[in-house]
């Protein structure tokens, strides 16, 4: 670039930022406007009278390329959820773990009616022949469902309905399992080469870290500001990038800004509108996500890990937050959260009641009168929606005309490795356009 271009980001979540981060460290002046009070996007914590509260359940995959490369996982201060998960249904409880982790579980594992002898050697070939496997060839061929995909290699029927449904029912909002099989298969891959976490501070301290680094790169972040418009100035639709004198204005809730690119890293329905882009999908998948005060004479046995809803009735599952990250609650008081998928009608009380109810039905032995509702987390656009083929329908970061560039997780998949992804996809691609 022979001077100094001037690019703005629509959108502070992690795409946004990422985007931003990389293209002042390729020396470009850059502005992101976010319009919310805070950066994250759909990542983002909220902290009241001690607690801290994601905005649905969120996890972050230490094995995840851009996450390794993107983000000091030291300094976020990552607590951990043990391998596996606790399996309740009405037969009662299991505990499905990882035993090459923990060989101490071996025999509760086995035990399990979720999981058969013959589920256990298919699971250990699968996690063989995709250890082999780069990440980035794991989208490419054959697609399909992923209850298919399963079935295909020999999977039984309780391992599929009773531990993958509401396993990746958590992780694709889709306990159906028709997620595309190449979700399933990066993220299994994924689990299976590293952790599951969560920061200290919680989620939020994922983007919070990230606008710390595009700070220290010299990029700006001006929070409030509401991008309504995006036009290109006479630019060629077919030519981009090429004009760098102010070849694209911005219309804000606080006025007009010239740049020579724009990168819209905001949410799908808004990048769609921004653009004109059509390919940008909008069908999307929600979830609900209700905190609880669990009383401390009540333990919910599960350690760390997951607690699972065989069945379809109530929540999917069942977080034990303060027994992973003891910060997300005051000194002395246990945190959990139920997740519901989708966005149900029912007011905040009937979900507390629905997820009193299923606890009970889990310990019979046990009352929960006394679980006390703290925040309700309603979600209706948690991700894209993802089924077999989905990834030949994406847009490509140069999709919109002229000097205007597109980052997000639906240009590559709805994850926080597809956002940062983007992110650094974007940002490249506007710096090899404005080096011509």
């Amino acid at each position: 670039m022979q001077s100094t271009p001037r690019v703005l980001v629509a959108g502070g979540g992690l795409a946004g930022l990422v985007a931003a981060r990389h293209l002042a460290g390729g020396g470009a002046d850059v502005t992101v406007f976010e319009r919310r009070d805070r950066v994250g996007g759909r990542v983002r914590t909220l902290e009241r009278g001690g607690y801290r509260f994601d905005r649905g359940f969120q996890v972050l995959f230490t094995a995840y390329p851009a996450v390794r490369r993107e983000l000091d996982l030291a300094a976020l201060e990552l607590r951990r959820f043990a391998p596996g998960a606790t399996i309740a249904g009405p037969d009662g409880r299991s505990v499905l773990a990882d035993p090459l982790r923990e060989p101490g579980t071996i025999a509760k594992t086995l035990s399990t009616p979720f999981l058969s002898a013959g589920d256990a050697f298919r699971v250990a070939r699968l996690w063989w022949d995709l250890r082999r496997t780069d990440p980035d060839d794991l989208f490419a061929g054959e697609d399909g469902r992923i209850d298919d995909f399963l079935r295909d290699r020999g999977f039984s029927e309780p391992f599929i309905e009773g531990f993958v449904a509401p396993f990746y029912g958590g992780i694709t909002l889709d306990r159906s399992l028709s997620t595309s099989r190449h979700v399933f298969e990066y993220t299994f891959k994924t689990l299976a080469a590293g952790e599951t976490v969560v920061p200290a501070a919680g989620m939020g301290a994922v983007p919070a870290q990230l606008a710390a680094r595009v700070r220290e790169a010299g990029g700006t972040i001006e929070i409030g500001v509401d991008v309504e418009s995006v036009a290109a100035n006479g630019s060629d639709s077919s030519e981009v990038g090429l004009d760098t004198d102010g070849s694209v204005t911005i219309e804000t809730d606080e006025g007009t800004v010239a740049a020579d690119a724009v990168v819209i890293a905001t949410d799908p329905p808004t990048a769609r509108d921004l653009t004109g882009v059509e390919s940008i999908p909008t069908d999307a998948r929600g979830c609900t996500t209700q905190y609880y005060e669990l009383p401390d004479d009540i333990d919910l046995e599960t350690g760390r890990r997951l607690l699972l809803n065989a069945t379809d009735r109530g929540p999917n599952h069942v977080v034990p937050h303060s027994a992973v990250a003891p910060e997300y609650a005051p000194d002395g008081e246990t945190l959990v959260s139920a997740t519901y998928l989708g966005v149900p009608d029912e007011s905040d009380d009937a979900l507390a009641d629905r997820t009193r109810a299923a606890l009970e039905s889990w310990y019979p032995d046990r009352e929960f009168d006394a679980l006390e509702t703290l925040h309700t987390e309603r979600v209706p656009f948690a991700q894209f929606d993802q089924p077999p083929g989905f990834r030949d329908r994406l847009p490509d970061a140069r999709d919109p005309a002229g000097p205007v560039y597109l980052a997000g997780d639906y240009t590559q998949w709805s994850s926080i490795q597809g956002a940062m992804e983007s992110g650094r996809e974007a940002a490249k691609a506007v710096i090899d356009d404005l080096s011509r």
